[in-house]
């Protein structure tokens, strides 16, 4: 068709533009067909200015596109779409209102982006809005076009442009370009993010606002909160700085200013979803995504947002991720579980003030390491300061409560270690130290070393200028009285409710930091040093971000053997179990040498597990989400 033609076509449209909502469409042969609705011929209010609207699709919410009509100083807008025909037109003008004319271009092949008339009208249009459909059909119909060029020069010249749904997702620096001819979900993004499946495009749409941004649509309608992280792990690898990722909830709208302030208009209560940034060697080609901590803040209509700078005022929620061999899980806001050791504990054989002073006991614990956590404390100070209060019980097998060694002397060991950076610090056979746990911590955050044990330990706890007790402090009359018994031989006369006495905690924190702490007297009667899995970094203690936290109680020695606690996380790791079977698995195998006890183990999103091969286990937990609730017998369930 020769351009005189097209040209008539135009003029057609502009004359019956404003009788009906869908008039003058172009023959398809040209590649594409057009529809004009209102006047070409009318005169703008006002002066165009930069701006960009980011809708997520579905019902919108009206007052943000009077938005961009202001944006286009009430002038022409034109619409392109690979699909469809006048609906986003029509709903524009008849609808909202406030534009002089809308002419829509429905591309059918790639020749139309170099026709003459529509790039024409592109570099004459006040503002520019891509429709919804495949966004494969604008990348494929324009990129290395002169449309793709005259979309960035009106860009450039501080016109607005807005999209909708496929139009929002190709608004970013990086895009998912869907190029495959499908539409990849989360499960499947996750599964492989350097997949096929996975099309990231960059270099097409050049908006100053979005430089560094990844956009999706339909967000949490869909669930797409795990293909958006997938998106940034493998545009990630292409980036040379942080992305960030932007996902717009359906019947929801972000509009932009030109300095980058945003605003969210919604009919539903729906926001605008910021994901920071995922480390690019989390992606590896051909395996699920793991990552840890994944920062993801809501924008809602009460929100200051400005995308430039990222800056978030008033968020509407703050939400933590982890992505654990390809499952997307919300971490909780903090969560703590503790243990006061394992053993035979059958219904009866507590008398009933007894099991009360435990279970009251157990809450004081978790009263201590929550309040550190609701106010945003670290896990680490949690732990320690849980694991502090059950030392100075005298119920518990561990500082105050230990028990004594055949010499009847009371040699204390410790464990802690932080899920964040993997340091570690224990003790073993300490006999002045009032709690032991914080002298770990010290030989972890002072000495340059991990375990420091006996006389050494002790000197090094003076030195630190940690609080010394006598020896006298750690004597209980019931553990001297087991001690006697164990000397006669007469077994029944020890605590086997109390068999494998030790205490421990693990704790996620808001920041999304694991850790883990572990303190013990050992076993009664134990002799020449005996050192038992506690302090033992791997076997009764060990914590790993976006892994595991793990505190064990029970016959040491096999505990050491399996790698009990390290064990955990590498089930979680590299078998891709979950924590709770992960927790059951690794204390079956101790106890398939032989092994008794129990271990407590929380993952990276703050899911607890407690795996028990005894009769019972003084247990506890708590966390944002839940109060605190103890238990312990062995058919007592915690959730």
């Amino acid at each position: 068709m020769g351009n005189w033609l097209k040209a008539l076509a135009v003029g057609l449209a502009a004359l019956c533009g404003a009788l009906s909502p869908a008039t003058a469409q172009m023959p398809t042969d040209a590649g594409y067909q057009t529809f004009i609705i209102g006047k070409e011929t009318a005169k703008r209010t006002g002066k165009p200015t930069p701006g960009v609207l980011m809708s997520g699709g579905g019902e919108w919410p009206y007052e943000a596109f009077r938005w961009f009509a202001k944006k286009s100083g009430n002038g022409h807008i034109v619409v392109l779409r690979a699909s469809g025909t006048t609906s986003t037109a029509d709903e524009m003008y008849l609808k909202i209102g406030g534009f002089a004319s809308i002419r829509t271009f429905v591309f059918h092949d790639r020749k139309a982006a170099y026709d003459p008339v529509i790039l024409a009208a592109l570099k004459s249009a006040d503002g520019i809005f891509l429709a919804g459909g495949d966004q494969a059909n604008y990348v494929r119909f324009w990129r290395d076009t002169p449309v793709q060029a005259a979309l960035n020069a009106h860009i450039k010249a501080g016109k607005p442009i807005g999209g909708t749904s496929a139009g929002l997702a190709v608004q970013g620096e990086y895009l998912y370009g869907a190029m495959d001819g499908g539409s990849v979900n989360s499960a499947e993004a996750l599964a492989d993010p350097l997949g096929p499946a996975v099309t990231i495009e960059g270099d097409f749409l050049h908006i100053p606002q979005l430089k560094g941004v990844v956009t999706d649509s339909h967000f949490k309608e869909r669930n797409r909160q795990g293909r958006l992280v997938a998106f940034l792990a493998k545009a990630q690898t292409r980036a040379d700085k942080p992305l960030v990722g932007l996902g717009i909830d359906e019947q929801t709208v972000l509009t932009v200013e030109g300095d980058g302030t945003a605003r969210v208009y919604s009919n539903i209560g729906g926001y605008a979803w910021l994901f920071e940034p995922v480390d690019a060697k989390a992606a590896k080609a051909s395996t699920p995504l793991s990552v840890d901590n994944i920062k993801a803040t809501g924008i809602g209509a009460d929100s200051t947002f400005n995308v430039v700078t990222r800056k978030v005022t008033k968020p509407a929620f703050e939400k933590r991720y982890t992505v654990t061999n390809g499952v997307l899980r919300e971490k909780q806001l903090w969560s703590l579980a503790i243990h006061g050791g394992a053993g035979v504990i059958e219904r009866g054989d507590l008398t009933p003030e007894k099991d009360a002073a435990y279970r009251a006991s157990l809450n004081e614990a978790l009263k201590t390491g929550q309040a550190i956590l609701e106010r945003g404390g670290t896990a680490l100070n949690a732990v320690e300061a849980t694991v502090r209060v059950l030392e100075d019980n005298p119920l518990f097998n561990a500082g105050k409560g230990a028990v004594f060694t055949a010499e009847g002397a009371n040699e204390l060991d410790a464990a802690i270690m932080d899920g964040a950076t993997q340091k570690a610090g224990a003790v073993a056979g300490v006999t002045r130290t009032k709690n032991p746990i914080t002298l770990a911590r010290r030989v972890m955050e002072k000495s340059g070393r991990v375990m420091l044990a006996r006389d050494g330990a002790d000197k090094f706890s003076v030195e630190q200028g940690l609080e010394q007790v006598d020896p006298k402090y750690f004597f209980t009359q019931e553990r001297w009285d087991q001690l006697q018994a164990w000397k006669q031989k007469n077994m029944a006369a020890v605590d086997n409710t109390h068999k494998f006495g030790t205490v421990g905690a693990v704790a996620l924190d808001q920041n999304g930091n694991l850790a883990a702490a572990t303190s013990t007297g050992g076993l009664t009667g134990k002799k020449w040093g005996r050192i038992g899995d506690s302090p033992i970094i791997g076997a009764g203690t060990y914590a790993k971000n976006g892994a595991c936290a793990v505190s064990a109680t029970g016959s040491g020695e096999y505990f050491i053997r399996e790698s009990a606690a390290r064990q955990v996380c590498d089930r979680v790791i590299w078998n891709r179990q979950d924590i709770a079977s992960a927790a059951f698995d690794t204390i079956m195998s101790v106890g398939a040498i032989g092994g008794d006890g129990g271990l407590i183990a929380m993952d990276a999103a703050g899911e607890p597990a407690f795996g028990i091969n005894d009769l019972g286990m003084y247990r506890g937990l708590v966390s944002a989400t839940q109060s605190a609730a103890t238990a312990i017998y062995a058919d007592e369930v915690l959730k």
